[in-house]
């Protein structure tokens, strides 16, 4: 989707677009409207409530205009953000396989700093994502024809906004792209040749290590998840040194190309959702590459553990002891609980090779969070509050939302092992928390960490205001206002 800026256009004359959208705040059209549009929206029962559409079509030249109204509420308060997207949002929607091919926001009579409009214009570009390239039979009215959007009358300084941005569509965009792609097309190896190609130029560092690496490191427990796999697994380092002489701080994803549960095999009914057991690492990659496109002030290391569980005759077994790169010995009870044993070599790896004051890694960790916040809220553990506070506030500012869960001695001696340091899984109860408390024992003293379980976040079966069904690029979002908000501050 491209986004360009004008000060002012008619419909139908000189390449206009002929979709003219007005934004309206609540109960506000009168102002804005002529008696006959005020009579239609009127019977329409159109008052400019969040994310509301309301279309009239006019003369306009030779042709006939589209112009269409988009609800704002009120103007101000609380949940700003998200209201102004649900109207950029809906916008695209509705009109995305309409076929026309440009639409026209005017922001001139909506009362929107800046920074408001290009929150509408954010909206608008990532709800117009689809990955559509093995769909072969789509008939034109099926395809998108929306291809740009024209804002008239923006604010000073909204394009500079949208400079930043559009940084962050550019790296929701590459999250959704690698998670949506089916296991046989991103595995370990591709997924880091896409990151590869996708970051050349961009001035990231770029650290990858194959198995013969990872093996000498003695990385046991995220070599065990991957040893029944064709598939070689790798750790894909990206560093982004946008600020001389920081502290770095650590993004860790789990990169689970693909997850059968490996001989603790998962049910057939669904397993295909398993593509997405990368989610984790996909955010963390799209992370980098906003930072990267918006020269981010900050020093951050954003790290993927990609490997595929699969069980073949050299898959490993419940049961098996298997020595982590930080010495720890952990039992595998378990190897549908491999996400942990690969963020607990890659979390160690990090800490010795680059020394991070700060760790956050992400997975799609348990099916448990699921049961606990469905797909509204991602899971948050952490040892500090105040990274725990920052991120909760990065969530709520993003609308990648998150709810903080405990952690505590009770929980950890649930995951003491009778023949290694620890086990893999706890008892069924509290398996979100336990699961944390496994990876917080790989965590050296000092450096503040958190958790982010997001399993139900990184793939719905319904649209929102900024996506359609399917990957909603979570993650990415959350990151970089954290970059930007602590980081950058």
């Amino acid at each position: 989707m491209i986004i360009e800026f004008a000060a002012t256009a008619s419909p139908n004359t000189d390449g206009n677009p002929r979709l003219v959208a007005s934004l309206v705040a609540q109960d506000a059209l009168a102002a804005d409207a002529d008696l006959l549009v005020r009579g239609a929206a009127a019977a329409a029962r159109f008052t400019g409530k969040p994310g509301q559409l309301f279309e009239v079509f006019a003369p306009a030249g030779d042709g006939v205009a589209r112009l269409a109204f988009a609800g704002i509420g009120e103007l101000g308060g609380a949940g700003r953000r998200a209201t102004l997207e649900r109207a950029g949002g809906a916008l695209t929607a509705k009109y995305l396989t309409s076929g026309e091919t440009a639409l026209a926001i005017d922001f001139s009579t909506s009362g929107l700093t800046a920074e408001e409009a290009a929150s509408v214009l954010l909206a608008a570009r990532l709800r117009a994502w689809r990955h559509d390239i093995y769909r072969t039979k789509l008939t034109d009215d099926q395809k998108p024809s929306l291809a740009r959007i024209v804002a008239i009358g923006a604010p000073e300084g909204t394009e500079a906004h949208w400079e930043t941005e559009s940084a962050v569509a550019e790296g929701v965009e590459f999250t959704r792209e690698l998670v949506t792609e089916p296991a046989n097309v991103i595995y370990p190896e591709s997924f880091v040749a896409r990151c590869l190609a996708r970051l050349e130029g961009s001035g990231v560092e770029i650290v990858v290590l194959d198995k013969a690496e990872m093996t000498a490191l003695g990385m046991g427990a995220l070599l065990g998840v991957s040893q029944g796999s064709v598939r070689e697994p790798r750790i894909l380092a990206m560093r982004w040194k946008g600020k001389a002489g920081a502290q770095p701080t650590a993004f860790v994803g789990k990169g689970v190309t693909f997850d059968t549960g490996g001989i603790s095999i998962k049910p057939a009914a669904g397993m295909e959702d398993m593509k997405w057991d990368m989610g984790g690492a996909a955010a963390v990659a799209g992370t980098m590459l906003t930072l990267a496109r918006r020269k981010a002030q900050a020093d951050v290391i954003g790290v993927c553990g990609l490997v595929e569980n699969m069980p073949d005759g050299n898959a490993q077994r419940p049961g098996d002891v298997v020595t982590s790169m930080s010495g720890q010995t952990i039992e595998v009870i378990n190897t549908d609980a491999e996400g942990r044993l690969v963020l607990c070599d890659a979390v160690t790896w990090v800490q010795k090779q680059y020394s991070p004051v700060t760790i956050v890694d992400l997975a799609t960790l348990t099916g448990a969070i699921i049961v606990s916040l469905g797909h509204e809220h991602a899971g948050m553990f952490s040892n500090d509050d105040l990274l725990a506070s920052q991120l909760d506030a990065a969530g709520k500012a993003s609308g990648d939302s998150l709810w903080r869960f405990p952690l505590g001695s009770a929980y950890d001696k649930l995951i003491d092992s009778p023949i290694a340091d620890m086990k893999n899984v706890g008892p069924r109860y509290g398996g979100s928390i336990t699961a944390a408390q496994f990876i917080q024992r790989f965590v050296d003293r000092g450096v503040a960490w958190a958790h982010l379980d997001i399993a139900g976040t990184v793939w719905v079966e319904k649209s929102g205001a900024t996506h359609d069904k399917g990957a909603t690029g979570f993650g990415v979002r959350l990151l970089d206002r954290y970059v930007r908000d602590v980081l950058e501050a």
